[in-house]
């Protein structure tokens, strides 16, 4: 029997991971691919997180990761706003940065069930059973969720994840270009938007989120980046004369904004799948980082007999409410603005006319530096 189980080995799951094993309690993390893979996501993070990560062992510098401090928005039409980002961040592929936590977390004595989901999970009394189709049956104290954005796990455990007016897609390439190392540019087009930035190898990610109506009679992903997203004359010109490093993208359906539940049926939830952040606000690594630090702060004080199970999700939840609610509620209401011709060139003129403007509403999406002593 463990004292926690994690389904999904992302940020948030080796984070908590991490932490737990560090205060050398036995940890399960179920992750249904197995280390490195690619993942859909921006790759920027912001430095709120640096601190801790090269804390628990991260050498970023010698893993090629990017310095960013330098953001580009542009219009559907291309009109262009420069502006500086005063803390900053670095950009990291989830292939390689998933897969040194993962090495971190071995290291502490973490165990891994990996090419493995869940098919039933249940709780007796104070303990977890999670059946996984692997045939096996693992037993904990705690359960944790990280599994994403969304998935199956959702339905498995009868949870409900309230419907959004639009429905949306992110599609991930890595990119070969001329493009400075020191920028992350986010490019608006009919229905959604696009980053793009720089990560290690001298390697960029091009990273977009798409109504998934823009697919809506087209033959394919291609023709739909054609007919919509080059209306963009940037994202045109990126496209055109980059060198694409897949074979095919990397695709995720069903991106939900919405709030959702941070516990469900006593099962504690980090990262992506207690709240997701819009893209436009380029944070959700850092928060998904930070929220399985603060879980496993809580979790710790559960598993040593400090607080009790009510008192551990009643925290939990207060703390992400504190932390992280007012910041994703304003990705959502910035997301409005953008992904439509017109408004997209009102509020970059808007903000071209205002220039204090700029890096108030990027404060405003971000959060403190991480404080893990």
């Amino acid at each position: 029997m463990y004292d926690a189980i994690i389904i999904g080995g992302g940020l948030g799951g080796l984070t908590v991971a991490i932490e737990l094993a560090r205060n050398k309690f036995t940890v399960l993390i179920i992750e249904k691919h197995a280390y490195p893979f690619h993942k859909v996501c921006g790759e920027y993070i912001s430095n709120e997180v640096r601190p801790y990560l090269e804390h628990i062992g991260l050498d970023l510098a010698k893993l090629g990761a990017s310095t960013i401090n330098r953001f580009m928005l542009t219009s559907v039409r291309g009109t262009t706003l420069f502006s500086p980002l005063k803390m900053g961040g670095f950009g990291i592929s989830r292939y390689t940065l998933d897969y040194e936590l993962y090495k971190i977390a071995v290291n502490l004595g973490v165990h891994f069930e990996l090419n493995a989901s869940i098919e039933e999970t249940q709780r007796i009394n104070e303990t977890f059973f999670v059946d996984t189709n692997t045939n096996k049956t693992f037993q904990s104290r705690i359960l944790i969720g990280s599994y994403g954005k969304r998935a199956k796990v959702d339905r498995i455990i009868q949870r409900p994840i309230p419907k959004q007016q639009t429905s949306y897609m992110g599609i991930k390439y890595h990119i070969s270009l001329d493009f400075p190392k020191d920028l992350i540019a986010l490019h608006n087009f009919k229905g959604g938007y696009c980053g793009i930035s720089a990560i290690e190898d001298d390697k960029l990610c091009l990273c977009y989120l798409s109504a998934t109506a823009n697919l809506k009679n087209k033959t394919g992903i291609k023709q739909m980046e054609e007919d919509i997203l080059y209306q963009n004359p940037f994202l045109k010109e990126i496209f055109t004369k980059a060198e694409f490093l897949f074979k095919k993208p990397e695709v995720i359906n069903e991106v939900v904004f919405v709030s959702k539940s941070k516990v469900h049926e006593n099962i504690i939830m980090v990262g992506d799948s207690a709240g997701l952040i819009t893209p436009l606000a380029g944070n959700g690594m850092s928060i998904a980082i930070k929220s399985g630090f603060m879980a496993a702060k809580l979790i710790t004080e559960f598993l040593y007999d400090n607080i009790n199970r009510a008192e551990l999700e009643k925290l939990y939840i207060s703390n992400w409410n504190t932390n992280f609610r007012n910041q994703l509620w304003r990705g959502r209401q910035l997301q409005k603005l953008f992904g439509k011709e017109r408004t997209s060139e009102v509020a970059i003129t808007l903000l071209n006319s205002l220039p204090a403007l700029m890096p108030l509403v990027i404060r405003s999406t971000h959060g403190k530096i991480l404080q893990y002593i």
